[in-house]
């Protein structure tokens, strides 16, 4: 007999992946160059040259037995050495590899640190708006998700609403700064606030509570500026990183955990994050890949493409009247939809060809999100399209 909860979740597939699919089909239909598809967070430029470079050393140089091997369980030493280094140089933390386990993307990290912190019958706060899938990612530790009330003028976190909501079966708090689906970055003051909530709910409760910091996105930042590492302002932080944007890597799967080495049992995160990998068959990432994304630890695609494309939806939705609130990095804008439903309203643009994702999902009922990783030329040519809907759809 198959297993009920995996029946049950056949209900309610990723909208996310649903709509990406219909695009494809309605691509087949009308031409690919006619369907705006504006739904999957699928890197749209090529990967750097050195990582493909390394790619090639390895497999020309490396003894092929040991490169196709099975990778350490806690992940191969001397790429978490490169790891911790990188993040020790740029971010001015003090990390060693023991703070270092090597995981299969931002989900693989996010499913080894949550299973590390929480027990069956836990509460996990989530920031509003967040990435679907965290809900399952959290409730199959056995945890319980509880979201956090968004705050729609700016997307910063929404301290006075999490403060009422902090209670003693909190073991953790997960954030994603820059956030999918707003694009938001959460600035210094928002992190002091929180790590000072936390502190005092430490305090108050006689445990620990963790901070998970979700970046996959750290790399994406507009107007020049950097994004605040989040582990600088709360000790008790473990850190959930993917190259998939960065090194516009998706496929290949390839992140950390990395434990401030001043987190509660830091030394004890690591080796517990590879029993965990046990249990849950989420271990040992290709060795090939591991040591390139090691090699390019501190390079990235050229990312600026999604500026570009992010200042050409920005200024048509708010020339369209939208309310929008700037995005500080990513590869998303989340306006709010011209209509309360924003299911009906991302309905009656897919009658134009443009595929937008209702957020209400995201814990944002009422807005949409448009993931902009396309080449320019189709946004480009998409704002027209865009106009076109507004005025037949709404008189604008």
């Amino acid at each position: 007999m198959l297993n009920q909860h995996y029946r049950d979740m056949l209900g309610r597939k990723s909208v996310i992946r649903e709509l990406s699919e219909y695009a494809g089909r309605r691509a087949a239909e009308v031409g690919a160059e006619n369907v705006y598809d504006f739904t999957l967070g699928n890197p749209s430029v090529p990967a750097p040259d050195s990582f493909r470079d390394s790619c090639i050393r390895e497999l020309m140089t490396r003894d092929p037995v040991q490169l196709h091997g099975y990778s350490p369980s806690l992940g191969i030493p001397e790429v978490n050495e490169k790891v911790a280094a990188s993040l020790n140089r740029r971010f001015g933390m003090h990390y060693t590899a023991g703070h270092i386990f090597t995981a299969t993307g931002a989900a693989g990290a996010l499913a080894h640190a949550l299973r590390a912190v929480t027990k069956p019958g836990d509460r996990v706060l989530v920031p509003a708006p967040y990435f679907p899938e965290y809900g399952p990612y959290i409730e199959g530790t056995g945890a319980q998700m509880q979201a956090v009330p968004a705050r729609f003028e700016d997307f910063q976190i929404n301290l006075e609403k999490m403060a009422g909501m902090l209670t003693a079966d909190v073991a953790a708090v997960l954030i994603n700064s820059p956030n999918n689906p707003s694009g938001a970055v959460y600035s210094e003051e928002t992190l002091r606030q929180l790590a000072q909530l936390l502190e005092d709910g430490q305090k108050k409760f006689g445990h620990a509570i963790f901070l998970i910091s979700d970046e996959p996105y750290r790399e994406i930042v507009f107007d020049g500026k950097t994004v605040p590492y989040t582990a600088h302002f709360y000790n008790n932080t473990i850190t959930c990183y993917s190259f998939s944007k960065s090194l516009s890597i998706p496929g290949e799967r390839i992140g950390y955990v990395a434990v401030n080495p001043a987190c509660e049992d830091a030394e004890l995160i690591v080796p517990v994050c590879g029993q965990i990998s046990r249990g849950i068959g989420h271990n040992c990432p290709s060795s090939l890949i591991m040591r390139a994304m090691a090699d390019n630890a501190d390079c990235t695609a050229d990312l600026h493409v999604y500026e570009t494309n992010m200042n050409l939806l920005y200024d048509t939705f708010r020339k369209l009247g939208f309310d929008v609130v700037r995005p500080g990095g990513t590869f998303y804008i989340m306006p709010r939809a011209l209509e309360k439903d924003s299911v009906s309203f991302c309905r009656k643009a897919m009658a134009h060809d443009l595929i937008f994702v209702p957020a209400d999902g995201f814990g944002a009922p009422g807005w949409f999100r448009v993931a902009y990783c396309l080449p320019t030329g189709k946004v480009e040519r998409s704002l027209g399209v865009i106009e076109n809907f507004v005025k037949t759809e709404y008189g604008k």
